[in-house]
């Protein structure tokens, strides 16, 4: 049986395949938007050959580096930046190197046209090593040093037994700064830490009892003496720390970087070395598996183009998390009001377009009334009323936490409000009803039978609060976020949770990382990396929020039959 196509229009297929299409596409582009940047930013951590060759626009010298990217020019680009192009010739290629070095090079990235390159090899014994400072550094290793005493030296540039006993000598000298260097941590930033807030908190206490008058003595003595006992376990750690900073700073190393010169560099500016051209699948592996654990889980460094990135992660949780617990009950309990107890009227009305209309409202608007309202007036309310020893000082008179949070859940409220309408005005009222026949209150009603039921929708709003709140960026700017936070929100010092503390975000972190970069080729890598990694924990808080939505779901399923 044959359709014309008026027929089929009238059908609706064209439509559903035009949907279809539609979804497709969608699906296609983020895919897409995904692996590139998941590519992109995950091939950062790969160790990547390095290249040794003669460059010979520039006197025949000697380079080594990465092969960072590849790009086509225009000859008639190249033509007019003084460079001579043969005739005939459209276009020439041209190789970013980061050849590293950044303390005895020009710079450690530099665009090279390709032709200009030649003899080009890998050598096995090329060393990349990562530093604290300074970036990444190639050359040969050449000599260990103790004190400034010779340990072991290899002058060739063949991989042999003689050079891989002074590379092995190297690998366990990293490793000996490495373990002094967590003992150093944990005395600066634990217990000289956990100490100097302690000594923070008795002089606060101190100064309460100066404004207060007090006279009496032993509140005094008593502060005196547990300050006291806090100065001598100081002095203590202090001896440890110079008697560790005095092991980890006798050892260093030589090496022969590409234009020849032998330098010498602190083992104590490690973090690892390793010779990647010698490398194998397996090998590179383990390396890269090391380098991916360390970007999740250790603080940044360089100007946040090194290291890790878990402060922001956990700030970014931490912040979701107390977001999404003020913003639930007082979205909630505006949708009960508005559906169930406020008389539908012009009021209420008016009310309902206020509330989509703040859905709307850009977020540095938000961003300027969490800092004029919450940070100014309702900060400064509290350290006047709570905290006057503090001052001029500010407590929660500045940007932190708590006001980030409920800045944000003031931003994410419309939505929450506007699920949970929806959710409980698909409840039947015949079974509302029913309960109020078998003798139940209507707040028993709206209590076991009404909202459970409206569980489901109020998880939506709070799964499309989390989405967009997790991804902001603006307000936060204003209301706390900072590009590099000394220590977390939550640590073991009272009260354990500082909600008036700064605190990391990926979200600025990948704005500051890109845009405020003095090393743009460096921190572009990690741009993507951090960019991917925002979208994986928002990927992440969204499915927690699901799965608890379909549970509730299936939970009270029966009640909708």
């Amino acid at each position: 049986m044959r359709y014309s196509v008026s027929e089929w229009t009238k059908s609706g297929s064209p439509w559903v395949w035009l949907n279809a299409g539609a979804v497709a596409i969608c699906v296609i582009m983020v895919v897409g938007l995904l692996g590139l940047i998941a590519i992109r930013g995950l091939a950062h951590f790969w160790p990547a050959d390095v290249l040794q060759a003669t460059y010979t626009h520039d006197q025949n010298r000697r380079i080594m580096g990465e092969m960072v990217q590849q790009e086509m020019v225009p000859a008639e680009q190249l033509r007019g930046a003084g460079v001579q192009v043969e005739d005939g010739v459209e276009a020439m290629r041209r190789d970013l190197l980061k050849v590293g070095n950044r303390d005895f090079l020009p710079a450690d990235f530099f665009w090279a046209m390709d032709d200009w390159v030649v003899d080009k090899t890998y050598p096995e014994m090329i060393m990349a090593a990562e530093r604290l400072e300074w970036g990444n550094f190639y050359g040969y290793l050449r000599e260990v040093r103790e004190n400034g005493e010779t340990v072991a030296r290899h002058d060739g540039y063949d991989k042999s037994d003689a050079y891989m006993e002074v590379w092995d000598e190297f690998q366990r000298r990293i490793d000996r700064v490495l373990d002094i260097r967590d003992q150093i941590l944990e005395i600066e930033k634990h217990k000289i830490g956990s100490i100097n807030y302690e000594i923070e908190r008795l002089r606060l206490k101190e100064r309460s009892l100066e404004l207060k008058q007090s006279t009496d003595a032993d509140a005094y003595a008593e502060i005196e003496a547990r300050r006291a006992e806090l100065n001598a376990d100081y002095e203590v750690l202090q001896q440890d720390l110079i008697e560790l900073y005095g092991r980890i700073n006798r050892d260093s190393f030589t090496a022969e970087i590409a234009d020849g010169r032998e330098v010498e560099i602190d083992i104590a500016k490690v973090v690892r070395a390793f010779l990647p051209n010698n490398m194998g699948t397996g090998d590179k592996l383990v390396h890269y598996g090391a380098k991916l654990w360390e970007f999740l889980s250790d603080e940044p460094r360089e100007a946040n183009t090194e290291g890790g990135i878990f402060p922001a992660i956990f700030g970014t949780v931490m912040m979701v998390i107390l977001m999404s617990v003020l913003v639930t009950p007082f979205g909630v309990v505006a949708a009960v009001y508005l559906r169930e107890y406020a008389t539908q009227g012009f009021i209420t009305r008016l009310i309902r377009i206020a509330v989509n209309n703040l859905a709307g409202v850009p977020s540095i608007v938000y961003g300027v009334f969490g800092l004029g309202f919450f940070v100014y007036f309702l900060g400064g309310s509290i350290d006047d009323l709570f905290f006057p020893e503090a001052k001029p000082a500010p407590t929660f008179g500045t940007g932190g936490l708590m006001w980030a949070s409920i800045t944000l859940a003031l931003l994410t409220v419309p939505v929450v409000i506007v699920a949970t309408e929806e959710g409980l005005a698909r409840i039947p009222r015949s079974v509302r009803e029913g309960s109020l026949a078998l003798g139940a209150t209507k707040f028993e009603t709206l209590m076991k039978v009404v909202l459970p039921m409206a569980s489901p929708a109020m998880m939506t709003g709070v799964i499309l609060a989390i989405a967009r709140a997790a991804g902001e960026v603006a307000p936060l700017m204003l209301v706390g976020v900072v590009k590099l936070a000394p220590s977390l929100p939550l640590d073991g010092n009272y009260p354990f949770l500082h909600l008036d503390q700064k605190f990391m975000h990926l979200g600025f972190h990948i704005y500051d990382v890109g845009f405020q970069s003095p090393n743009v080729e460096a921190a572009r890598p990690l741009v993507y990396a951090t960019a991917f990694l925002l979208v994986v924990v928002i990927a992440l808080l969204n499915f927690s929020a699901i799965a608890i939505r379909n549970h509730l779901r299936e939970k009270y399923k029966a009640l909708e039959m």
